[in-house]
């Protein structure tokens, strides 16, 4: 998750969408793509702000459902573990 940012932003949507327009004027090889809105996900977290009151929940990226590493695979036991402890605290 190294070029993923996360921000808010209390002037203008129009001054923001500006700036971010620009940034991406800045260097041939960076491009910004960019959601505004009152609800998003963030890396494995929903985040919605309803009047300014800030909530979470945990994201399911749809992709990464049901998939998880066969028991068979040779990975070390304590992938096995974490996948299940992380599984349940995610729950």
């Amino acid at each position: 998750y190294i070029d993923d940012i996360f921000m808010t932003w209390n002037r203008s949507e129009e001054e923001l969408r500006k700036l971010l327009d620009d940034a991406n004027t800045w260097h041939p090889n960076i491009k910004l793509d960019y959601k505004i809105g009152n609800s998003l996900s963030f890396l494995d977290v929903q985040l919605t702000n309803n009047n300014g009151i800030l909530s979470t929940s945990v994201y399911h990226k749809p992709a990464a459902e049901p998939y998880v590493t066969p028991f068979i695979s040779d990975h070390p036991r304590h992938v096995f573990i974490n996948i299940i402890q992380t599984s349940l605290a995610r729950a």
